[in-house]
Order: structure tokens, then sequence, then C-alpha cells
């Protein structure tokens, strides 16, 4: 894609944005992927590109927190998930399996988004936001800023995204090691397993088709 349509279709984005109708329909998101092929070109418009997706993004979630905020209220999360985790080893039976599942249903929640923080930072990337898109999708997730984002190496940008994923994945396998030595009652192990297995088949039917999976495949073709 040549410069000139690259401009046409990021003042067509622009409009959109300034009218409140989001960047579809635009061509804002192919003006994207050719940058993305020529990175060349990020220097250019990169930060226009961050701009007008910060302003989309904006206007599209229905909850922000700044960056730092959603960053210590994650970190804090987890650490009560863990410490919930903890306190099984010294419970009686059946509390040690509600403190076990209570523990890895809240890590569930807050490592997501900290996982793609982490791997993203360590190659550079900067986060804006932490939100939640909508009630259909109560999921905390962090908002990357896109100038820093297209400056990542398309693999940094593919693993970041992998990065979430393969943690929801990993939690509730590892909560099975305090489960069996704990020796919390058989239902809790079996919701446990449940709840892996879920991940799993969520991955395979919906991630690798709208989310976290589907950035992963785009991404790496970006890498040649």
């Amino acid at each position: 894609m040549e410069p000139s349509e690259i401009e046409r279709r990021l003042d067509r984005a622009e409009e959109s944005v300034e009218a409140g109708s989001g960047l579809s329909g635009t061509g804002f998101w192919s003006a994207v992927g050719a940058v993305k092929r020529d990175r060349s070109l990020v220097g250019s418009y990169g930060q226009r590109i961050a701009a007008l997706d910060r302003r989309a993004f904006e206007a599209w979630a229905l909850f922000t927190v700044p960056a730092g905020l959603g960053t210590a209220v994650m970190v804090v999360g987890t650490l009560i998930g863990l410490g919930l985790v903890w306190a099984a080893y010294d419970a009686t039976e059946l509390w040690a399996g509600l403190f076990l599942l209570a523990g890895t249903g809240i890590t569930l929640v807050t490592t997501h988004g900290l996982a793609h923080l982490v791997i993203g930072r360590a190659v550079g990337m900067k986060f804006t936001h932490w939100f939640v898109g909508s009630l259909a999708r109560p999921q905390p997730g962090v908002k990357v800023d896109y100038a820093t984002y297209l400056a990542a190496p398309a693999k940094s940008r593919a693993w970041m995204h992998a990065s979430g994923a393969i943690v929801t994945k990993a939690i509730p396998f590892f909560a099975l090691g305090p489960a069996i030595v704990i020796g919390v009652p058989a239902w809790v192990t079996g919701l446990i397993v449940l709840v892996g297995i879920g991940q799993i088949v969520t991955d395979v039917a919906w991630s690798t088709k709208a989310s976290d999976w589907k950035k992963y495949r785009r991404e790496m073709q970006y890498a040649g």
C-alpha cells in the first residue's frame, strides 16, 4: 500500500472517530497492516495510529482505569488469590477446598492481563489502561500503547498476545498440585480439572477465532 493511500485511510478514520462512528469500515486496520509489513513506516505513522486507536478504545470500552492503578489492583488481587491457596494448607478439608477454589478463581482473573503486561514491557511496549470491554466479556484487559506495539518485532507482539492465554490455561493445572497435597474433597479436584479442560476448549473454539490466539497467528504472519 502506498503512503498516500495510508494517509487517506487514516484521514477517513479520524473523521469517523470524531463523528463517534468508530474505526469500522474506514480502512484503518488495513493501513495498520501495511505499516506492520513495512517497519520503515512506523516512525511516520506510529504515533498517529496510536492516537486514533486510543480515541476509539476510550469510546468503546465500558470501564477504564489508568495503567498504574489497574496494575496495582491486579497485583494485589493475585497476592490475595495466592494467599487463599496458602491458607488452604492449614484449613479443614471443606474450607481447604473452598479456599483453593477461590484462590484459583481470583488468580485466573488477575494474571491474564498481567502476563500480557509483563511480556509486553519486557519487549519494550507501554500500556495505557486497564479496562472491561463489556458486561458480556467482564475479563479485565490491559490496553497497549499502539505506537510502542508497532515498534516491537512481530514475533514479540505475537508472544505478548499468547502469554495471557498460556497463563490462563496453566493456572487450573497448577492448582491440582495443592489439591492433591492438601487432600481437598474430590468434587473440588474434579471442578478444577473441568475448569482447566473448559479453558482449553474455549481456546480452540473461540480464542483462535476472536481473541489471543487469533492475534498471535495474525502477528506471526508479519514475522516472515
